[in-house]
């Protein structure tokens, strides 16, 4: 008997899914037995069912094409709903199947009763549940369509019991996959967005992560306009290489450069970017907004135009209307000041004649400089996010995703799951905080079990380092942020990966070498200074005052040996090198 299971399988192998993450579970049977007998979609196997959604946002970002996770009845799929949410935030597209209790049984309180069609609504751009085995092919075919077409989640909910029924048979279908389009503004609003800008004298270029595919249109039009280019997060890996308009990143990870480039424009030029932080957008200058997406317009800030069509497209209607004849003061004082804050930094990620702990700063540039070309970089929410935006060096063919606007913690092991088992002989590198890093721990084993050679180094700084900073700016003295940390390195070891702990900064590079030449997992637990501050590109007078309060109130609570601390990890080391 041909079941609605076998259809599934056979429709999601058409459309070019290799496999399926998860755990499995009694009303996922049906599926994962034809998974077996079809033997043409892997069953990645994880250890929480929140990893499995990341791991396949992350194979979906990486390959630009459906992937897909799924989660048995009740606790099974409710674990799924944290790795949907960055998968939805990041717009890429997947497809969860959540399987459900029996159909006659829902409404009764039935053991692990829930209600997924209420519980992912938020997450999802599609969300519906098969009540009849016919509805089945039908509605996968649409889901997987909206996924891909609306870049985010798409959720089919089945009854276990319908996968095991007698197959309907489908309709003719063609592969489901991404169609290619040229999407632009109208001409009449071009030429508008032309007219602003040939009026102009100071343009800035602020691009996002819908740069991507665009950078040498990207090029021209910074090189037309003589326009610094500031990137946000997500368009680093687009927007920083190769690129002599670059002026660094902006947001409170970035650059003061990059904050300055858009203070001193009279126009911003934002392509691709839903940039969220409008205390570092310019208060006074006119702004031109491209995006793919029309509700995304004036979000943030208020707009003189907003353009709907992919940055590509639209970059190409509008470089004819662009006027050549420009100055190039603004781009030049732009770039010497970016020119002077990436002096600045580098300074700061060194060796530091082997003075311990180790400074975060100096173990991300090791990874930048050793890391393959063509290397997946992942790095956990938190500081090592601040870390990798600052010290990793992008070339075109490196890539680096995370959880940069859902922000969660423990992203970086399982998207990397999702990043090398889709690209088995692709170096991938995971920037793993401690607390991310043991909140899934767990996964440690799927690596292991699948025998992935992803790279884990670890930022051990035994603490909630983000969120210390956050209290030290907001006044307060640091509270619940300590972590009890075991060595990491010899937990990996114990589950059969090649595994270091560094606590020398001599031995550091000689410990990555050593894991990025290995084949197979491997892991470098690095203990790293916990007073490290990273400093946005601008601070206000409240951070000041804060800071101030902090310091303060850490001594008179008889903690001043962290102020100590923070001095020479920091103040006395910029001051005397």
């Amino acid at each position: 008997m041909r079941t609605v299971a076998d259809t599934t399988v056979e429709i999601l192998h058409e459309s070019g899914v290799q496999r399926i993450y998860g755990i499995a579970g009694d009303s996922l049977n049906g599926l994962t037995d034809a998974l077996r007998r079809a033997g043409t979609i892997t069953w990645q196997g994880v250890r929480h069912e929140e990893a499995a959604a990341f791991a396949a946002a992350a194979e979906a970002a990486l390959t630009g094409e459906l992937a897909v996770c799924a989660g048995s009845c009740g606790p099974g799929n409710t674990h799924l709903v944290n790795g949907l949410f960055d998968a939805q935030r990041s717009r890429v597209p997947v497809l969860a199947i959540a399987a459900q209790i029996p159909a006659v049984e829902i409404g009764s309180g039935y053991f692990q009763e829930t209600h997924p069609t209420e519980l992912f609504r938020e997450c999802s751009v599609y969300l519906e549940l098969v009540s009849v085995r016919e509805q089945l092919p039908r509605m996968l075919e649409i889901a997987m369509r909206t996924a891909v077409e609306q870049r985010g989640v798409a959720i089919i909910v089945v009854p276990g019991e319908i996968f095991l029924e007698e197959s309907a048979g489908r309709r003719r279908s063609t592969p489901i996959r991404a169609i290619p389009k040229i999407t632009r503004p109208a001409d009449a609003e071009l030429r508008a967005a032309a007219d602003v800008l040939n009026a102009a004298k100071r343009v800035t270029i602020l691009g996002g992560a819908g740069v991507a595919g665009a950078h040498s249109e990207l090029l021209a039009i910074a090189d037309r306009l003589k326009a610094p280019v500031v990137h946000a997060l997500r368009g680093k890996e687009f927007i920083e290489y190769d690129n002599p308009y670059d002026v660094g990143m902006t947001g409170l990870l970035g650059f003061s450069s990059g904050y300055g480039a858009m203070e001193k424009c009279d126009t911003l030029l934002m392509l691709g970017t839903d940039f969220p932080y409008q205390q570092f957008l310019p208060s006074k200058a006119k702004v031109i907004q491209v995006d793919i997406r029309g509700e995304q317009l004036g979000r943030r800030v208020p707009l003189d135009i907003g353009l709907v069509g992919s940055v590509k497209d639209t970059i190409d209607a509008l470089l004819p209307l662009l006027d050549a004849d420009r100055d190039e003061e603004h781009l030049k004082t732009s770039r010497a000041n970016y020119a002077k804050a990436r002096k600045e930094l580098d300074a700061l990620a060194t060796n530091d004649r082997n003075r311990t702990p180790i400074h975060p700063q100096y173990v991300a540039r090791l990874v930048s400089e050793l890391a393959a070309e063509d290397a997946v970089v992942i790095p956990d929410v938190g500081s090592p996010v601040v870390w990798a935006s600052r010290y990793l060096k992008m070339n075109g063919s490196r890539r680096l995703i995370g959880s940069f606007v859902h922000g969660t913690m423990a992203t970086a092991v399982p998207h990397a799951i999702g990043a090398q088992s889709a690209f088995p002989q692709r170096q991938t590198i995971a920037l793993a905080g401690d607390g991310g890093l043991s909140m899934l721990l767990g996964e440690l084993l799927t690596v292991r079990q699948h025998e992935l050679p992803v790279k884990i180094i670890v930022f051990n700084n035994a603490s909630l380092n983000f969120v210390e900073l956050e209290m030290k700016s907001a006044g307060l003295v640091n509270f619940a942020t300590d972590l009890t940390d075991p060595n990491f390195a010899t937990i990996a070891r114990a589950m059969g990966f090649h595994a270091a702990r560094v606590e020398q900064p001599d031995n550091l590079e000689a410990a990555l070498r050593a894991a990025f030449a290995h084949d197979g997992p491997a892991l470098v637990d690095v203990v790293t200074a916990r007073q490290e501050l990273s400093i946005p590109p601008t601070i206000t007078p409240a951070q000041v005052k804060g800071f101030g309060l902090w310091a303060l109130r850490t001594i008179m609570s008889g903690r001043g040996d962290e102020l100590i601390d923070l001095a020479d990890t920091n103040v006395f080391r910029r001051l005397f090198g």
